[in-house]
């Protein structure tokens, strides 16, 4: 029976995982906790090598731990068959990656849109054109990736990540690839949708790229700590 609570948007307790490295054991996560609230813009700092990817995996559903729980708006992934953890990943998750990920041979609209394709939406094309409205790119939505600027097809991939309405989006070094004029509209906007109530978890070794976030946090050794802004 799928396990339910009254819960943040997305929350973890006790996460432990650990990756063999020849005869070396490196244990990334040693017991982590985190509690994210709806409409909360969440940032996870952290040198390289901290952990900071392998957590958001775990909460995306991406990998599972060795050890601990993740709920997504109450429901436990543990719970969920392959089946049902892709399904969710798709409908109530929203990932943005440092790499683009868009197909090549689709347009910018039809990339935006590929979630909602997988499902066999109907009406998948004319929400992806307004998700990329959203993100400023109505203009753009016939061009392929190849004609877009690097921060165009960033802002593809969030308009990606955004037009099921997820109840959460996950961000790994969103602008990690970006000059720091795009980065800065990168994160307006992830902020943005934060305001508008769904929340953002971001992983970022940059001290001032976090600084935009409502709270943050930081990972080293395995474990979180809270830091200031």
């Amino acid at each position: 029976m799928n396990a339910q609570r009254v819960a943040a948007a997305i929350e973890a307790t006790a996460l432990v995982k650990t990756y063999t490295q020849g005869d070396e054991e490196i244990r990334a996560l040693r017991g982590v906790d985190i509690s994210v609230a709806a409409g909360e813009f969440l940032a996870i700092t952290g040198a390289s090598g901290s952990g900071k990817s392998t957590l958001l995996h775990i909460l995306g559903g991406l990998d599972r731990p060795d050890e601990g729980q993740v709920w997504v708006e109450g429901s436990a992934l543990s719970d969920l068959d392959d089946e049902a953890l892709a399904l969710l990943r798709r409908r109530r998750l929203g990932f943005v990656l440092q790499f683009f990920n868009l197909l090549p041979t689709l347009t910018a609209e039809e990339n935006a849109a590929f979630p909602l394709l997988l499902d066999g939406a109907p009406d998948a094309l004319d929400r992806a054109r307004l998700s990329l409205e959203r993100v400023g790119l109505g203009a753009r939505a016939a061009h392929r990736p190849a004609q877009l600027s690097g921060g165009e097809q960033q802002r593809v991939a969030l308009a990606r990540a955004l037009v099921t309405e997820p109840a959460v989006v996950l961000a790994d070094e969103p602008t990690g690839n970006l000059d720091s004029k795009t980065s800065l509209e990168i994160l307006e906007l992830l902020k943005e949708t934060a305001e508008d109530g769904q929340t953002i978890v971001m992983v970022t070794h940059d001290d001032k790229t976090a600084g935009f976030a409502d709270r943050i946090v930081g990972l080293a050794d395995g474990f979180l700590e809270v830091r200031p802004k």
